[in-house]
């Protein structure tokens, strides 16, 4: 049963920390693969300055073109706003039955897990592959069976960074992919 690991986010935009995250998760566990689940909206963030889920959808595929353990999912497009991570994967499970599913999720989204709808059901289902984030301590939870702290690299790099740097007319080359970067531009994203 291939196992896929859902890393949930709005990637506005996606960017090198992303894919470094999914590429070393895809890469050094055991996950056969890392899906990108691009969301509408997280019910915990403000919807304001998010950029319209089609074009966050197509810069995260742009960003993996070619690469065969990563994928961009837009299963979230289809359910419900805000999409509440349980019925996500409730609803995925449903459609791929040959799959064993994980979530990924950065340490900052650890710490504030019991604020998740049915977090418990998250907890008792599926393994979570944790990797840290600068300043985030996970000794709480360190030692849980559904929780696998990784060793991915940290890179303190954010969409916000991002979109700011785009705003103030700095380069974001080496942040984004090129062809995200020539998506956001032809666009005239984020000004």
């Amino acid at each position: 049963m291939a196992k896929t690991g859902l890393f949930f986010g709005s990637f506005n935009p996606v960017h090198v920390g992303h894919l470094v995250i999914a590429g070393y998760l895809s890469a050094f566990t055991d996950l056969d693969e890392v899906w990108l689940v691009v969301s509408p909206h997280n019910p915990l963030k403000n919807k304001s300055g998010l950029a319209n889920k089609y074009d966050r959808l197509e810069m995260a595929r742009l960003a993996v073109e070619g690469v065969e353990n990563i994928k961009v999912s837009d299963i979230e497009f289809a359910l419900p706003q805000p999409s509440y991570t349980v019925d996500t994967l409730a609803h995925l499970r449903e459609k791929y039955p040959g799959r064993e599913f994980a979530l990924i999720m950065g340490a900052d989204n650890l710490v504030s897990l019991k604020k998740w709808k049915n977090y418990e059901l998250l907890l008792r289902d599926y393994q979570v592959y944790v990797y840290p984030r600068p300043g985030t301590e996970v000794q709480d939870w360190a030692g849980h069976p559904a929780i696998t702290i990784t060793d991915t690299p940290q890179m303190d790099i954010s969409s916000t960074f991002i979109r700011k740097a785009v705003k103030e007319g700095n380069s974001v080359r080496f942040f984004v992919p090129d062809k995200v970067l020539d998506f956001i531009e032809s666009k005239g994203m984020y000004r």
